[in-house]
């Protein structure tokens, strides 16, 4: 299948699973995290296939490349704030385990698109 727009990415697709399943994990967080951690991890989950989109659309190839790391950027954010959330008792490793595995195979996808640019 030929990329035709942003939307044909798997890295995006897979980017918009993680922003569903983020959601779906802040719902188990405390109600007094609503303005701390939980709006943290959403605007983190949100970069990540917004940046993708976005640098998708830009004139240059080295702008896509500075979204994508962006993107990056935002993947690791999140993924340390799944981690305090661990570490507060907040979510189990159970709860969290699509959202790592996400994170994981985003992270993969990110570097090697990077890389195809890039080199």
């Amino acid at each position: 299948m030929a990329i035709k727009d942003y939307k044909d990415l798997i890295v995006w697709q897979k980017s918009m699973d993680l922003v569903v399943e983020i959601y779906r994990l802040i719902k188990k967080l405390p109600k007094e995290e609503i303005y701390g951690i939980s709006d943290q991890m959403r605007r983190s989950a949100v970069s990540i296939p917004s940046n993708i989109a976005e640098g998708y659309n830009r004139a240059s190839g080295k702008e896509y490349v500075r979204f994508l790391y962006m993107s990056k950027g935002s993947r690791a954010e999140l993924e340390t704030q799944i981690f305090i959330c661990i570490r507060l008792a907040y979510l189990t490793e159970s709860d969290c385990e699509i959202a790592l595995n996400l994170l994981t195979e985003i992270s993969k996808m990110l570097t090697s698109i990077i890389q195809k640019i890039t080199y």
